[in-house]
């Protein structure tokens, strides 16, 4: 029997993010017959790469963090020759010039650069790296891909988009498995002593993107309005300590509860009245899409694209508007009863079981490509 193809899956740090999450719904659902994923993460990681990924027949190689470029590039040259890739898919956004270089001169023929993020205000010495490199993103790259067209027009331009050289994929899911479930979530209310609670939920890494500050500013508003609310928290990340030391200024001790990483995310998701998630920026978060599988109501912010928008009970509302709104505006949508949305995200196009098909034939057809040209030459 045939050995299936393996590919190079340069992640970066995990986190228990959005970007590993797409990757792992992805590999969890391709043929393993054709092709199978090793994933190349940072020394530096939070995380570890789940057991069950592993038992599925994946490899992962430990790299030193990108940060020490001279061996990052080395290590990976290194591995991609001696593995003898035929494709390195780089999620690293626009780090991926890096990685991509070092597939480039490891012989790889076919180099993927894949966008998940954009860029927003603040974080000036991250968004000044981006736009520097961001010319250089694609220069090693043979092939162009984005999680949303938002994401995709970012970093390779309308003209690529419009042009058909840039592959959307979308951060696709499970949907039966986040879909609403009622029993489940009077489970998860009663595990989590929230049963008579109105529960605002978010779920994300504790970093500056994701505006953790300003959602604890509209949770402290919402207190006001009403003592029955409490806020669940899903998460780790640089910003955990000031996170909780905001709120404990503030006096929520114990109305804000912190569950730290969660491998029953989609149970935790039953349980929320309504999703809050206010980001600074975002390609296409994955968390958005489990939440509204899940038939939660959402609030979004507008600083992500509109395609994040897939059910009629959410909404997205911008930054700029005062606390108070946007705390009126939660508690409103707290009030909207949860239904069966897997329809709608069917629909959208973020089936995992149809996105995944999708990403097996693209690469086919890299593969396909690659043997017309050699043929010719």
């Amino acid at each position: 029997m045939e050995e299936p193809m393996r590919i190079a899956q340069v992640i970066g740090k995990l986190s228990s993010g959005g970007v590993e999450s797409v990757v792992y719904n992805y590999y969890t659902n391709i043929d393993h017959h054709k092709f199978q994923f090793d994933f190349y993460v940072d020394a530096d990681s939070r995380c570890k790469l789940p057991k069950e990924i592993i038992d599925m027949g994946a490899n992962c190689y430990v790299i030193p963090p990108y940060q020490n470029l001279f061996s990052y590039i080395k290590k990976l040259e290194e591995e991609f020759k001696k593995n003898k890739y035929s494709i390195v898919h780089s999620n690293m956004n626009t780090l991926s010039v890096f990685s991509l270089y070092a597939a480039y001169i490891a012989g790889v023929p076919i180099r993927i650069c894949h966008n998940h993020s954009t860029a927003g205000k603040g974080e000036i010495k991250k968004n000044i790296l981006k736009y520097i490199l961001k010319p250089f993103a694609k220069v090693f790259a043979t092939n162009c891909c984005g999680c949303s067209k938002y994401a995709a027009e970012w970093l390779f331009g309308k003209k690529a988009v419009n042009n058909g050289n840039v592959t959307v994929f979308n951060n696709a899911i499970d949907i039966n498995k986040f879909k609403y479930n009622a029993d489940v979530r009077t489970e998860v209310r009663k595990e989590l002593n929230i049963e008579d609670k109105v529960v605002i939920g978010h779920i994300g890494r504790f970093c500056y993107q994701k505006n953790h500050d300003f959602l604890i500013d509209i949770f402290n508003e919402i207190c006001k309005q009403n003592d029955n609310a409490v806020l669940i928290l899903v998460g780790i990340g640089e910003l955990s300590y000031d996170v909780k030391n905001k709120v404990h200024k503030l006096g929520l001790d114990d109305k804000v509860k912190f569950l730290g990483v969660r491998k029953d995310a989609y149970r935790i998701y039953q349980a929320m009245d309504v999703f809050v998630l206010p980001s600074r920026y975002e390609g296409l978060p994955v968390v958005g899409v489990e939440a509204q599988t899940s038939g939660t109501p959402c609030v979004f912010s507008d600083a992500m694209t509109v395609e994040t928008k897939m059910a009629r009970n959410t909404i997205m509302l911008s930054l700029d508007e005062p606390v108070n709104v946007c705390a009126k505006k939660v508690l409103e949508f707290s009030k909207i009863p949860k239904y069966d949305s897997s329809a709608e995200i069917q629909a959208a196009g973020f089936d995992i079981s149809t996105e995944s098909k999708k990403l097996e034939h693209y690469y086919e057809n890299c593969l396909s490509h690659r043997k017309i040209i050699y043929d010719f030459q």
